[in-house]
């Protein structure tokens, strides 16, 4: 099975808000479509980015079926408390025609247990055989997955393609070490906005996915277009793609924290999109001093990028 939809730049969706506070599935398409049509390759829901410990089953598989409806191609996250469920969205992302899944592991009850991950697992990807999928492996979720738990679930499911890793630089160093460096077939997702150029420099990742992109889709398409190009050799693009990803470090890094969906949606509420202004709990939002940070630090990263690309002989 091809693992070509993990390939190329693509964005973990936020779920825009309502009102009302239930998702706001126009918006999400119309984001969806924005992003392919800037060069995004495709898009990922529900991940984390996408809240998908907030919206019932029911909110997410809606956004799953507007997406595909729309020819979006989407990733789909299964993120779930019990296996049954995940299974669940797993089998609907194949028959609303969803082009991958991004397998994430069980979290709460036996999260640090093997066996217990490895029939989570299983499940899922016996749920979907028609699907491309990747492991999202996440510190946050509580499991790591290991070189021999991969090979022995794709020995058995051929659907199991590749890594999504979203730990820091050693735990993408391991994974290209240890999986993805084995078989051409075998595909390494960058899933952490602070390690693009190591992941696609050092580690031979074939793609990104990314939180910032929904914000500066262009500068990320070209951060990672840059870093591809270091990967083969290019001195130059390897000097640029540095000098890119150090300008957006602070942005980037948000990524990693707690708050990551607050900020990126205050990020494009500040870019002119009102419809990620609302939350679906009340009472999440950043500080004032939170959002005066990031206000002046998304202000800092545009002025120095205008400045930087032209002195670079970039398209901006």
């Amino acid at each position: 099975m091809t693992a070509s939809i993990f390939s190329g730049v693509i964005p973990a969706l936020m779920t825009p808000c309502k009102a009302d506070r239930t998702p706001d599935y126009d918006a999400l398409v119309s984001k969806g479509q924005e992003l392919i049509a800037a060069g995004m390759s495709a898009v990922v829901y529900c991940g984390s980015m996408g809240d998908w410990p907030l919206l019932t089953d029911e909110q997410r598989m809606e956004g799953v079926a507007r997406l595909a409806a729309a020819g979006i191609p989407v990733i789909v996250g299964t993120g779930a408390v019990n296996t049954a469920t995940a299974v669940a969205h797993a089998a609907h992302a194949q028959k609303a025609g969803a082009k991958g899944l991004m397998v994430i592991p069980r979290v709460l009850s036996r999260g640090s247990v093997i066996a217990a991950q490895r029939a989570h697992f299983k499940a899922i990807l016996a749920a979907a055989p028609e699907l491309p999928a990747v492991i999202y492996n996440s510190p946050y979720y509580g499991f790591a997955t290991r070189a021999d738990l991969f090979f022995a679930l794709r020995a058995e499911h051929p659907n199991l393609v590749g890594f999504k890793e979203f730990g820091g630089p050693d735990d993408l160093r391991y994974a290209a070490e240890t999986i993805t460096s084995r078989a051409d077939e075998v595909t390494l997702m960058i899933g952490v906005d602070t390690a693009v150029v190591h992941g696609f420099v050092n580690c031979g990742a074939t793609g990104a996915i990314t939180g910032i992109g929904n914000v500066l889709p262009r500068e990320v398409i070209q951060l990672c277009t840059l870093a591809q190009k270091a990967a083969k050799g290019d001195a130059l693009a390897r000097r640029q793609a540095k000098d890119l990803e150090e300008a957006l470090a602070v942005l980037s890094s948000f990524d990693e924290g707690p708050d990551l969906v607050l900020f990126f949606k205050h990020m494009m509420v500040l870019k002119g999109f009102a419809e990620y202004t609302l939350h679906f709990n009340e009472s999440d939002a950043l500080s004032e001093s939170q959002r005066g940070y990031v206000e002046a630090q998304l202000t800092l990263f545009d002025t120095w990028y205008a400045d930087w690309s032209k002195r670079e002989g970039l398209a901006a």
